[in-house]
């Protein structure tokens, strides 16, 4: 048992009569522990990391430095291939801006169809604005890579591809090694967003051999607003095509965050995933029990462990998350597509029928999730699931 492990609460300690939190695919809540880590760097160490002229400055930079050699270890990547970012999406623009710079001409990228919407969001920017063109890797019904299709765009003389290492929505994960063997082997860098799959599938920098890798804090239990960029290459001054441009403030609270995030998620994940992994087929099965007919979304020989993305044909997704409003919390799919009017990107590239699709409910399970709050969450989402199709029959057969 270590420091941390000694402290840990069983669960964060909420209401129970609060909703139940299913929703940590869009983020999660901080861990107590790192939550320490943060306001221990905002209350007593700290001092500016780039003032190391004194003591202040120059512990916050020994904690900025421990965080990166913890993120370094977690992937097992040197220290200085670790670029503190705001998250994500500026990891995503920056290994982009990146490429961009070191291609002499336009930039030619290929992303699977089900890539997260940072990812092609950015993409299709650069293409509007002529420094890059898009070519489109196909998936399948379970939103599978379709490698016929990826060697065919492989084929085309591609300078860079992005792929996923697990899908956000429906929980896939791609075989990355496979992947990264045949993007070199065409002469393509990869860049791999493991947003959601960082402590929770394995990543090893000397096998996959990526190019850039992109994770988030708040989805490992650290803040939101701090993130990074791995990469052997990047330089932060190619993409302005400036030397010794002026070095921003880091965030030293949330960079210490992410480093004991990135510790907790090495030194624990795997039993964490072996826990949420149970409970994930424990809520399945009360679900399809309960809610008759139900379909999982996503190759479910090869998810997430704590995915579970479900169609419960008859009963649309808008009015089922409308009675779970303050009970259980649940989403359609990807935060950042909240309020869209259309089916998913990633269910319409799976040829999910458009009434099929807007049934559709993403489950993420967490780290503070229980037995009691899936056995709970089950019955409620299933009442939910039924009421709105004994409602819509109802109103059908009026």
């Amino acid at each position: 048992m270590n420091e941390f492990t000694q402290t840990m609460p069983s669960r964060v300690v909420t209401d129970r009569k609060s909703a139940i939190y299913l929703d940590h695919h869009a983020t999660t809540p901080v861990d107590p522990r790192i939550l320490a880590i943060a306001v221990n760097a905002m209350t007593s160490e700290f001092g500016n990391a780039n003032g190391i002229e004194n003591v202040h400055g120059e512990t916050a930079a020994a904690l900025v430095a421990r965080a990166r050699q913890q993120v370094a270890d977690s992937l097992a990547v040197e220290p200085d291939e670790v670029h503190f970012t705001s998250g994500s999406t500026e990891a995503i623009q920056l290994a982009l801006a990146h490429a961009v710079a070191s291609k002499d001409g336009v930039l030619r990228v290929a992303m699977s169809r089900v890539e997260h919407r940072a990812v092609i969001d950015t993409v299709c920017h650069a293409e509007r604005l002529g420094l890059a063109k898009v070519f489109w890797v196909e998936v399948d019904q379970h939103a599978r890579l379709d490698f016929a299709s990826l060697n065919a765009v492989l084929d085309q003389g591609i300078d860079l591809l992005c792929v996923m290492a697990a899908n956000n929505e429906v929980g896939t994960v791609y075989p990355l090694e496979q992947i990264a063997d045949g993007a070199h082997a065409a002469g393509a860098a990869l860049l791999v967003d493991a947003t959601q799959a960082i402590g929770r599938i394995e990543l090893s920098a000397t096998a996959l051999s990526w190019d850039y890798l992109i994770l988030s804090g708040h989805k490992i239990y650290a803040p939101k607003g701090v993130g990074a960029l791995i990469s052997h290459s990047f330089d932060p001054t190619l993409q302005f095509g400036l030397q010794g441009a002026h070095q921003p403030t880091p965030n030293v609270a949330g960079i210490a965050a992410l480093g004991m995030a990135c510790r907790i998620m090495k030194e624990e994940g795997n039993a964490e995933s072996a826990r949420l992994g149970a409970l994930r087929d424990r809520l399945q099965q009360k679900l399809i029990a309960l809610a008759g007919p139900v379909t999982v979304n996503g190759d479910e020989n090869n998810r997430l462990v704590h995915n579970l993305h479900v169609a419960a044909p008859g009963a649309p997704n808008d009015l089922v998350l409308a009675r779970l409003r303050g009970r259980v919390s649940i989403s359609t799919g990807s935060a950042c597509n909240a309020g869209a009017q259309e089916p998913s990107h990633v269910l319409q590239a799976m040829g999910l029928a458009p009434d099929v699709a807007e049934t559709c409910l993403r489950i993420g399970l967490g780290r503070f999730t229980s037995e009691e709050d899936v056995d709970r969450a089950a019955i409620e989402i299933a009442d939910a699931i039924n009421d709105v199709r004994k409602t819509l029959s109802g109103v059908n057969n009026a």
